[in-house]
């Protein structure tokens, strides 16, 4: 009988195979072969020890391509948009004076980067879902020249991210009143303007950072090993999997911030095009920040 194997320890096996250094790291299992051949062999051996026969993956990925991951994009794209129609409606954008004194908040190099990866991202978004919806689309060169913009995008946003990271990962670090502010959801589901507790960036902010980088990461080693190493058949259904689950996930966050950056707070995106934010947002949304 086939043995069941579930996305989360493909998961963990793709995480144990990247962090072994050596064959000795999982014993005397390992076939002296192991230290030949390409990377792409190795780690196929590898999480062969690990993870049992990469044929048994073949129904998994067959199932999911197929029957489940356009669904789950579909409802993404969906319910999370509609969600957030209905906060527009019912709570509306917070809202504060620009007249008054600002806070200088992104330097100009900040906004250059964050402004490449926005971009970058968005067109990784879009001919993404082009892409994964494709049948919808007729299928063709539409969704051909999708995939080349995809690629070109990915090694733009590779590029770009490190820089991003590097600037901001100090003020990113977790704090201990971030779940203060997640028990709360930032006062976002309140009309009312009382000072929530958060730094420079709040948590979910730094849930998106943490998300795009660290995540942003995975997604360009899954998609050179799916577009660039020759892989084999099996190691490239795996990655694959492991890529499209981790975009819906981070599309969702990209929908959630593509939100709050344009439309949950009055001016915002100004904010990110100037690199000031008015001292009365900063008091309120950013309380515990020091400027």
């Amino acid at each position: 009988m086939q043995r069941l194997i579930l996305p989360g320890t493909v998961f963990l096996a793709v995480l144990a195979a990247s962090f072994v250094v050596g064959a000795n790291s999982i014993g005397a299992d390992l076939p002296a072969h192991f230290s030949q051949g390409s990377s792409a062999d190795y780690y196929r051996d590898l999480i062969g020890v690990v993870s049992g026969d990469w044929q048994e993956y073949g129904r998994l990925f067959t199932d999911l391509q197929g029957q489940l991951i356009w669904k789950v994009f579909l409802a993404v794209i969906t319910l999370i948009p509609l969600a957030f129609f209905i906060h527009y409606v019912v709570i509306g954008a917070k809202e504060f004076s620009h007249d008054g004194a600002e806070v200088l908040f992104f330097p100009l190099f900040a906004r250059i980067i964050h402004l490449i990866a926005a971009i970058s991202f968005a067109l990784l978004t879009i001919t993404g879902l082009m892409v994964i919806l494709g049948s919808f689309l007729g299928g063709g060169a539409l969704v051909r020249t999708a995939r080349y913009i995809h690629i070109g995008a990915a090694i733009i946003f590779a590029c770009d991210a490190p820089f991003m990271f590097l600037i901001w990962v100090k003020d990113m670090l977790p704090a201990s009143y971030d779940i203060k502010w997640m028990f709360m959801l930032g006062g976002y589901l309140s009309k009312e303007k009382k000072p929530v507790p958060a730094g420079k960036f709040n948590a979910g902010q730094k849930m998106w950072f943490w998300g795009a980088t660290l995540g942003g990461g995975v997604m360009a080693y899954t998609g050179y090993v799916i577009w660039a190493m020759q892989a084999p058949l099996d190691t490239v259904r795996i990655y694959v999997i492991i890529h499209n689950v981790l975009a819906a996930g981070l599309l969702a966050f990209f929908l959630t911030h593509l939100y709050m950056s344009i439309f949950a707070i009055k001016g915002s995106l100004n904010s990110m095009l100037t690199g000031y934010k008015p001292k009365d947002e900063v008091d309120i949304l950013h309380s515990r920040y020091n400027y």
